[in-house]
């Protein structure tokens, strides 16, 4: 699993560590049942604090995307899985909605920048 984080970003340095085990999960990168790195590890690598570490963590393990064991680490819910399909499932929809309302592939993707900024 590949974590980077930006310093320059505005987004606070545990909720990029979320953001990028979120994705890992949502394009199947890391499956379910999967161990993550240890929080000690992934800090030093990324030249972070280990609790900055941690509260991403904390913030996947709110969401219902991982467990947390003391001594186990943090490891993908086996469950984590069908929250993605039903993230896939909304993207399937929205691009056959934006068919056959006629919208280009541009103006869709203007809409989804709009909408996550």
């Amino acid at each position: 699993m590949l974590v980077r984080i930006d310093p320059d970003s505005p987004a606070p340095l545990h909720a990029q560590i979320s953001a990028a085990v979120r994705r890992g999960i949502a394009v199947g990168e890391i499956a379910p049942g999967e161990r993550l790195p240890g929080a000690r590890d992934l800090a030093a690598a990324l030249g972070v604090n280990l609790h900055t570490v941690l509260r991403g963590y904390q913030e996947l393990r709110a969401e219902g995307l991982v467990e947390l064991r003391r001594g186990r680490g943090a490891q993908v819910r086996p469950d984590a899985a069908p929250a993605v399909a039903a993230l896939r499932q909304a993207v399937h929809a929205l691009v056959d909605e934006a068919r056959r309302l006629g919208l280009s592939t541009a103006e869709v993707t203007e809409m989804v920048r709009e909408a996550m900024a």
